[in-house]
């Protein structure tokens, strides 16, 4: 599907296919602060991929032991502060507050038991932009 998409289409389609050994993913932009020369507001990718308690997601865990739901927000980079640019704190809190009204909605609307956030590496992505703020707290 292309385009603006209606949930309600989206939910229509997707019911043809159902099963414990199902995933769904739906790749979309929305758009964060991003650096070129200047801040501009700009589409980034995001990617939610929901996966049925019996598909193999490609991880090292038995499927019953896997996430249920995955969301991608890209590159790190639009989350952590970059101290050599002016302004680069007020626009990644911008984008930091995006992600977690989103993370948050989810909360909301699903039956979240956890939640982890990681970079594209593997890293805790919370203990990652602790370090990054506190060294650019300290001149580091």
């Amino acid at each position: 599907m292309n385009g603006p998409l209606d949930a309600s289409e989206v939910l229509a389609e997707l019911a043809e296919y159902s099963g414990d050994d199902i995933a769904y993913n739906v790749e979309s932009w929305w758009d964060l602060w991003q650096y070129d020369g200047d801040w501009k507001l700009g589409p980034a990718r995001v990617e939610l991929a929901c996966f049925g308690p019996a598909f193999d997601n490609g991880t090292e865990r038995s499927a019953g032991e896997q996430e249920d739901l995955r969301i991608d927000f890209g590159v790190d980079s639009h989350y952590l502060p970059r101290p050599e640019l002016t302004g680069s704190g007020r626009m990644t809190e911008s984008n930091i507050k995006s992600m977690l009204r989103l993370v948050h909605e989810l909360d909301s609307a699903l039956p979240v038991a956890k939640r982890k956030l990681e970079t594209e590496s593997g890293e805790n992505f919370a203990e990652r932009l602790q370090q990054v703020l506190t060294g650019s707290q300290t001149g580091s």
